[in-house]
């Protein structure tokens, strides 16, 4: 059983900017050092699995492997109900070579105009996998509802924020302000999960 505590370091298993911020600056208040798989120069595995699950713990294993440490890796997706939930796993892999997510919204709203009666239900799913040396790697999962709208609003956040409206609220993740944000996305719903069962008690914020 993996248990972290303040000033123990800590590899953020991704090469995303967007997402190293926000999984940073919940790891923050608890005071556990963390640098991003770029600043330390780790390759970029292939995601070959085929959950969210299983390409989490795929990055997390190969940066703890590379860097010797324990490493935090985040598998996240939009699951559209009319799509049969795609993107999904798929969700980088609509944006392009060029991780471009104007792309990536413009295809899931194309591929909505293409159904009859589409269905705009949609989740963000996120897993977080720890993987730490000599440790057996643990998974945390987090999902929050909502449906996607159109066109895109909003220039916070990051991928596709700016096409999803959360339960409850009539402004899309990337219009919202990002403490609020982080209060119920599926990221930190997942980050919940891994602060009561991987941080040390007395540790957590």
């Amino acid at each position: 059983m993996i248990r972290l505590r303040a000033g123990d370091r800590l590899v953020i298993a991704s090469h995303n900017p967007g997402k190293v911020k926000e999984i940073r600056e919940l790891i923050a208040p608890l005071g556990i050092v963390t640098s991003g798989a770029a600043e330390l120069g780790l390759s970029e595995p292939e995601e070959t699995g085929e959950t969210f699950a299983a390409n989490a713990m795929l990055k997390a294993e190969a940066a703890m492997r590379e860097a010797g440490l324990a490493a935090l890796a985040d598998d996240s997706g939009l699951c559209v109900a009319s799509l049969d939930g795609a993107p999904g796993i798929y969700s980088a892999r609509w944006a392009g070579p060029t991780k471009d997510f104007r792309l990536a919204m413009q295809r899931v709203e194309a591929e909505l105009g293409q159904r009859d009666s589409p269905d705009h239900r949609a989740s963000f799913v996120c897993v977080l996998a720890l993987a730490a040396p000599d440790a057996e790697t643990e998974i945390f999962e987090g999902r929050v509802y909502g449906t996607v709208s159109f066109p895109p609003r909003g220039n916070r956040g990051f991928g596709y924020d700016p096409i999803f409206v959360p339960e409850g609220y009539r402004v899309t993740f990337g219009e919202m302000d990002p403490a609020v944000k982080h209060a119920m996305s599926h990221r930190a719903r997942a980050f919940a999960k891994f602060v009561a069962d991987a941080i040390a008690p007395g540790s957590e914020p």
